[in-house]
C-alpha cells in the first residue's frame, strides 16, 4: 500500500525544519479554525432573516473593554500560533546557513535554462544538478536577463535569482534520489519569467561522495575566469 503523506518528499535537513514548522502550525490552527465555524453554524441559522429588509438594522455599540479583551487575547493568539514557530524555524535555518559549507555550486539562470558551476571542482553542467549526499552546499544565486526564483522541492530551498545581484542559500542533502525515481528532485523556475517559465527546470540527483566524484571527472571543464 502507498503511504500518503501530506507533505512532499524531504530531502534535506533544512527541509525537515520547514515541514516542523508548518505542522506547528497546522496543528495550532485547528482550535481557530474550529471557532470560526462553530460560530457560522450557530449564527446562520440563528439570526438568519427571511423575504427582502424593510431598512437597515440597528446599530451595534462597542463596548470598550471587551474590544481591548479580544485585541489582546488575539494578539497573543497571533504571536503564539504564527510569529512563535516562524521565528523559530529561521533562526534555525540560519544556525544551519552559518555553517562553513563542504561544496559550492554557482547557479545561473537564464531564460530559460539553469548552468551550474562547481568552482572548487572547475567544472560546469547545464543538464543536471548533482550533489553529493550529507554534504553542506552553499548556492551563489544569480541570473543574466530578468529574475527567475530558484526552487528545489525536495530541499524545500527557495531563493531569486536576480541580475547583477548574488543572492545564496544553503542545504544538505540527506537522503540520495533522483529526479527519475521523484519529481520533487528538480531545480525549477519559481518566478514567471517568460513565455517557457514551466519548462525551465533541471533534474537533480543526489549521490554517494564516490559517485559525486566519478561524475565531476566526466563534466566539462568550467571556463577561466
Amino acid at each position: 500500500m502507498t503511504k500518503w503523506d501530506l507533505f512532499p518528499l524531504a530531502a534535506a535537513e533544512e527541509a525537515r525544519v520547514v515541514d516542523d514548522a508548518f505542522r506547528v502550525l497546522m496543528i495550532m490552527s485547528v482550535p481557530v479554525f474550529t471557532f470560526v465555524l462553530a460560530a457560522l453554524l450557530y449564527a446562520i441559522p440563528r439570526f438568519r432573516k427571511g423575504g427582502e429588509p424593510a431598512g437597515d438594522g440597528p446599530a451595534i455599540h462597542t463596548h470598550g473593554p471587551t474590544v481591548a479583551t479580544w485585541f489582546l487575547a488575539t494578539t497573543a493568539l497571533t504571536l503564539l500560533v504564527i510569529v512563535f514557530p516562524g521565528t523559530t524555524g529561521l533562526l534555525e535555518l540560519r544556525h544551519h546557513a552559518a555553517r562553513e559549507p563542504d561544496l559550492v555550486v554557482k547557479v545561473e539562470g537564464t531564460r530559460f535554462f539553469w548552468k551550474m558551476t562547481y568552482p572548487q571542482q572547475g567544472v560546469l553542467s547545464v543538464t543536471e544538478l548533482v550533489l553529493p549526499v550529507g554534504k553542506r552546499v552553499r548556492f551563489e544565486v544569480t541570473a543574466t536577463d530578468v529574475v527567475h526564483s530558484f526552487w528545489i522541492p525536495a530541499f524545500r530551498t527557495k531563493i531569486d535569482a536576480v541580475p547583477g545581484l548574488v543572492t545564496t542559500t544553503h542545504v544538505t542533502p540527506d537522503k540520495t534520489g533522483s529526479f527519475q525515481e521523484d519529481s520533487f528532485f528538480r531545480l525549477q523556475c519559481a518566478e514567471l519569467c517568460g513565455v517557457a517559465h514551466s519548462l525551465m527546470q533541471t533534474p537533480v540527483r543526489v549521490v554517494e561522495q564516490s559517485e559525486f566524484e566519478s561524475w565531476v571527472a566526466k563534466q566539462v571543464p568550467a571556463p577561466s575566469s
